[in-house]
């Protein structure tokens, strides 16, 4: 079920924002530490699952700076299985970026701004009100925050050549924010290429990626779908990564994890900011070769191994004993034992 905006908890005020954002940020670079340790990833797989998550903290940055004292509009959290930013709020962002021009050409003079500033704080020794600071941030957002940066619905990675001893001739990645989970997606695929030179046909490879593989399916399906539209791949493994559900005091889903924290932080166990982040990796590999369609149009398609599925929590050592002791069969569906993460401190 695709959420709307009235499915989602807003955050409405300067401490939550920079609560949220503190707790989003540490959690995904704790993540990028963890993912390497526990070598979820290969090197080079980790240096794109990096890129991809500053893309991710760049954008919600963006929404700290564009709502913290905005007091007309509220940054929404999804209360789906996500505690991510509703999907819609990166197209806010996006959009808002389009028309950057006619923006800035509304916004009030910053030395004016500056002088107003000084006056109240220096003459009249009064705090500055909120609706100068919000004229302040917007200045700060619409003068500073680069759309190329922004998690796109769709973020397509670069083509690259593989390794001389690799089993494969290329490596690619692409990354969806899915609508309906509200939660961010990293994707990679290693192929062969038939055709003269996948670096140049990377816009055809690209435009059949973002039409077969811009959304949450099972993962063989994905496969099938590109290896049709692309006849001259053949891939070789395609691995996905569901990031979240992000389990924090923000989240409010029926997700068993995110009812053990808040109950253990309503019940005074734990501090308003523990969290715990859930995260899947699906795996498809390609086997033998099958013929598909009639006698003027055949294919040449890949066999797909069943997809391997593994689960993983990771959160620090406190509420990883609160899980042993609320939600303990969740634990025992993982592929190990829960990974311990450093425990966010907020004062």
């Amino acid at each position: 079920m695709i959420t709307t905006p009235l499915d989602s908890a807003l955050l409405d005020s300067k401490e939550q924002y920079v609560f949220y954002h503190k707790m989003v940020d540490f959690v995904l670079k704790e993540l990028i530490v963890s993912v390497q340790q526990e070598k979820l990833c290969t090197q080079q797989e980790l240096l794109i699952f990096k890129q991809y998550s500053d893309l991710l903290l760049y954008s919600i940055e963006a929404m700290r700076i564009k709502y913290m004292y905005d007091e007309e509009d509220n940054m929404k959290v999804d209360l789906t299985d996500s505690g991510f930013p509703n999907y819609l709020e990166f197209r806010f962002l996006y959009n808002d970026l389009e028309l950057r021009n006619e923006y800035l050409d509304k916004l009030t003079n910053t030395a004016i701004l500056k002088e107003e500033f000084l006056d109240t704080l220096l003459r009249k020794k009064e705090p500055i009100r909120r609706l100068d600071l919000f004229k302040a941030s917007s200045i700060v957002y619409y003068t500073s925050v680069e759309k190329k940066y922004i998690f796109n619905r769709f973020v397509q990675g670069k083509i690259l050549e593989a390794p001389k001893d690799a089993s494969y001739k290329y490596i690619t990645s692409w990354s969806f924010y899915d609508v309906s989970h509200n939660r961010p997606f990293i994707c990679y695929m290693y192929f062969d290429y038939d055709g003269k030179n996948a670096l140049k046909d990377r816009d055809k490879i690209y435009q059949a990626l973002k039409e077969s593989a811009d959304r949450e399916m099972s993962l063989d399906t994905m496969a099938y779908n590109i290896d049709r539209k692309l006849p001259d791949i053949q891939p070789k493994h395609i691995k996905r990564i569901d990031l979240g559900p992000f389990h924090n005091v923000f989240a409010k889903d029926e997700n068993e994890i995110t009812h053990a924290i808040l109950g253990g932080i309503a019940r005074k166990e734990i501090p308003l900011e523990s969290y715990a982040l859930s995260l899947k990796i699906d795996e498809v590999y390609s086997g033998e070769t099958f013929t598909e369609g009639g006698f003027f149009s055949k294919q040449t398609m890949q066999k797909w191994s069943d997809v391997i599925q593994q689960k993983y929590v990771l959160a620090p050592h406190r509420i990883i004993q609160l899980l042993h002791n609320r939600a303990p069969e969740v634990l025992h569906k993982l592929a190990k034992s829960p990974i311990e993460l450093s425990a966010l401190k907020i004062k």
